[in-house]
């Protein structure tokens, strides 16, 4: 019998293979949930994989790339990294039985209006919430955004800026673009009501009054959001709960139902491919180093061949 046949299907399958993954990290060996789930070690072998694979790609674990989920230990080494990870997974392949949740620009106006509506601090949670859309970045790199990142030191702001290595998940800067005027219209406010409650102030004249070294986005202590390193040496990794906690609380405003930071990403990458992007533009834009991850973030319906082929010439 083939591993596959005693296996679930749709979400069941999806959710029974991150309750593997999880195993696994635990310390459980393969043969011991193998055993558990009654399939083969083959079969959850390649399922962990998959989803690991999957939560890699589009969520991000800092310091685990593409190559290193398919070992048990360099997972079980980012055992905490991977848990928080998964607390905001919403799995869309491989098992093709869930949709991937794209978000429309009704649905962003709409949960962007609810937003402002149940946050006790609007401005701030307005804007952290677009961010997302606007850049497709992961929330710890979005916790690592500076002032000097997004304004320029007349005040002006920095339409074409660049996430530093030392903010990006992968640890390689590339380009961070703000040309959105609707994010303009949430941080703008945003930022002039920290300058009035005093917090993180720089030199008066530049950087509209604020600390350029400051966190772009402050946490409700009027600190940024607390980044809490993990292992040493060269297996150092970070985690920011808080604001995992923060998007998780803002979906939940925003009442968009199956929506995560990942739905976000794939939702960037439905704008970029909509407008003419190749998968190289998509890829240097959201940090995806390989173009078949790029085409796994976004999964295109394949026309019918009577479609290809209606009207051609």
């Amino acid at each position: 019998m083939a591993d596959d046949d005693k296996q679930p299907v749709g979400s069941d399958l999806a959710a029974e293979s991150v309750e593997m993954l999880k195993a696994v990290v635990d310390g459980e060996t393969y043969e011991k949930v193998a055993a558990r789930f009654g399939v083969t070690r083959t079969a959850v072998e390649r399922r962990i994989k998959a989803v690991a694979l999957e939560l890699f790609r589009s969520v991000g674990i800092e310091g685990l790339n593409d190559k290193g989920v398919v070992f048990a230990e360099r997972l079980r080494r980012h055992r905490d990294s991977i848990l928080l990870a998964l607390a905001d997974f919403v799995p869309a392949k491989p098992y093709g039985s869930r949709a991937v949740r794209i978000v429309s620009p009704d649905e962003l106006a709409q949960a962007l209006a609810l937003v402002k509506a149940r946050s006790r601090q609007s401005w701030h949670d307005q804007a952290l919430f677009y961010m997302l859309f606007v850049t497709g970045a992961r929330p710890l790199e979005i916790a690592r955004l500076e002032v000097r990142d997004y304004l320029m030191p007349d005040g002006r702001v920095r339409r074409e800026s660049e996430l530093r290595n030392e903010a990006a998940i992968n640890g390689k800067a590339r380009p961070l673009h703000f040309q959105s005027t609707n994010l303009d219209a949430l941080l703008s406010p945003y930022l002039l009501e920290r300058f009035d409650q005093g917090l993180e102030l720089g030199e008066q004249g530049a950087y509209r009054g604020l600390n350029p070294r400051s966190r772009l986005f402050l946490s409700p202590t009027g600190q940024g959001f607390v980044i809490t390193p993990y292992g040493t040496g060269r297996q150092r990794r970070f985690l920011c709960r808080a604001v995992l906690e923060a998007y998780r609380k803002l979906f939940r405003y925003a009442e968009l139902e199956g929506v995560t930071s990942l739905s976000v990403r794939h939702t960037v990458a439905a704008r970029l491919f909509e407008r003419g992007a190749d998968e190289d533009q998509v890829g240097l834009l959201l940090g995806i180093g390989q173009r078949s991850a790029v085409r796994e973030l976004m999964s295109r319906r394949r026309p019918t061949i009577s479609e290809l082929v209606n009207e051609l010439a």
